[in-house]
């Protein structure tokens, strides 16, 4: 027999564990398909998104002696996508939904969607990985030359300049972009002779980070982009309309009960369908490649 003041200690085995609070661990909220052109494909038109770009004509001088026989030929091309569906698929038994504490059992509803925001992102960053050209170099820090020179090349591009109007967007690694932050800072201070910040952007960069544009482009941070081996990124500045975001159903979710397992269980299937394609290909995307070391300093 003890002796001594009854403690928390002395009857562990009799508290209970209470969960206060339960959280999803965090990820990166989805970027991409808030930056490209999203189209819908409606019920009953097929299983393919189509849409069909008409070539630019040729005009001629006429002058009062000319009879004008140079008929243009008009000419069109398909641009198809066809989304395709993609699914999560859990089970809770019935006694762990019992016997889980309710914090988190709030939180397994929000999971299976976060895991389809992601998968939308990152195929959004795939088609980024996909262009045509690639600006920039392995092992080198993002540069904000090469954010303006892929900008100047989508609004002027000599085969077809992106749509008059339509935003252009930078996407990058935090890790890349902490570059042009950096990049920002020093040029100011070089330029003031080492005196303190006091306006512009070179501030911004210093207090909150440089959210803004670069030779039109806007800057966004996506922390989906994957990091390769080397501790490099492909991120990509492109025209809102150079990629098209098509999506057929809107998320779903069905349920099924599973009385045979466990002494009862609830299957839960969560769905949705897109796919991303590229619009006038080679034009108005353009992929940079930079290093994306952590940063230490």
């Amino acid at each position: 027999m003890a002796s001594g003041n009854t403690v928390t200690d002395s009857l562990a085995d009799s508290i209970p564990t209470m969960i206060a609070s339960a959280r999803i661990v965090r990820e990166f909220a989805g970027v991409m398909p808030n930056l490209v052109d999203r189209q819908r494909l409606d019920e009953n038109t097929g299983t393919v998104w189509n849409e069909v770009s008409m070539a630019k004509l040729s005009a001629q001088a006429v002058s009062e002696n000319t009879e004008l026989d140079n008929p243009q030929q008009m000419e069109d091309t398909l641009f198809s996508i066809t989304p395709t569906v993609i699914g999560v698929h859990t089970v809770i038994t019935d006694r762990v939904a019992l016997r889980i504490s309710s914090n988190a059992y709030a939180q397994t509803g929000s999971l299976a969607q976060n895991a389809i925001e992601r998968k939308k992102d990152q195929d959004g960053l795939t088609a980024i990985d996909g262009a045509t050209t690639a600006l920039g170099a392995a092992g080198n820090g993002l540069d904000s030359g090469e954010i303006a020179a892929a900008a100047y090349r989508i609004t002027s591009n000599t085969t077809e300049p992106a749509p008059a109007g339509s935003p252009i967007n930078a996407v990058f690694h935090g890790f890349q972009l902490k570059d042009i932050d950096d990049e920002l800072i020093a040029a100011a201070i070089d330029q003031t002779g080492g005196a303190p910040l006091t306006a512009g952007v070179s501030v911004e960069a210093y207090q909150n980070r440089y959210r803004g544009t670069i030779a039109g482009a806007r800057l966004y941070e996506d922390g989906n982009l994957t990091i390769d081996s080397s501790d490099d990124a492909k991120g990509g500045v492109f025209s809102m309309m150079a990629l098209v975001l098509v999506e057929g159903r809107s998320p779903y979710i069905e349920t099924k009960r599973l009385p045979e397992l466990g002494g009862g269980a609830t299957a839960m299937y969560h769905y949705d369908e897109f796919a991303y394609g590229e619009r006038s290909s080679g034009n108005w995307l353009y992929e940079v490649i930079a290093d994306a070391t952590a940063p230490t300093s």
